[in-house]
């Protein structure tokens, strides 16, 4: 079991930042800050915004925790709407994406544990979007950075219904 062996402490005014039309990120504690017990990111989408295609991970589990606004969470088969202090935890191997509900916004703490490097991945992410990176880069990346993409039906038809 991962343990946080330190105190790892980030000011927000400090987290290096994404930005994209419809999302900012905020990379907080990568898995190598917590000792491998966690990683997190702050995603802030703008409304009805995507903020992660359908995925799962092999060893992570991963918690959304709404600080503002209100999210559809892709959970398997479920997609469920959350709003501002609800939480949704998502296990291992468990199909799972999530984006802002139309016609709101969404701030999101994103939490996986135990921890994968992931930084380097909303990197490539950000890179594939300003074409300085290939999508087969990125779909090579997916053992490294134990980000799988899948298709779920359930989550196009909802957010084709938009």
């Amino acid at each position: 079991m991962s343990m946080i062996v330190e105190t790892a402490v980030v000011h927000e005014i400090d987290a290096e930042t994404i930005i994209s039309p419809t999302a900012t990120g905020r990379l907080l504690l990568d898995s190598s800050d917590t000792g491998g017990a966690l990683s997190t990111i702050r995603m802030t989408l703008a409304d009805g915004a995507d903020g992660a295609v359908p995925h799962h991970h092999a060893t992570s589990t991963e918690l959304f925790y709404i600080l503002d606004g209100r999210a559809r969470v892709l959970a398997g088969e479920e997609i469920v709407t959350l709003e501002a202090g609800d939480v949704a935890s998502v296990p291992p191997l468990t199909p799972h994406a999530f984006a802002a509900a139309p016609g709101y916004t969404a701030d999101l703490l994103v939490i996986v544990a135990p921890g994968i490097q992931r930084f380097e991945y909303f990197r490539l992410l950000d890179r594939l979007r300003k074409g300085e990176a290939t999508l087969e880069e990125l779909l090579a990346s997916q053992d490294v950075y134990d980000n799988h993409f899948l298709d779920s039906p359930a989550w196009t038809r909802d957010r084709q219904a938009l």
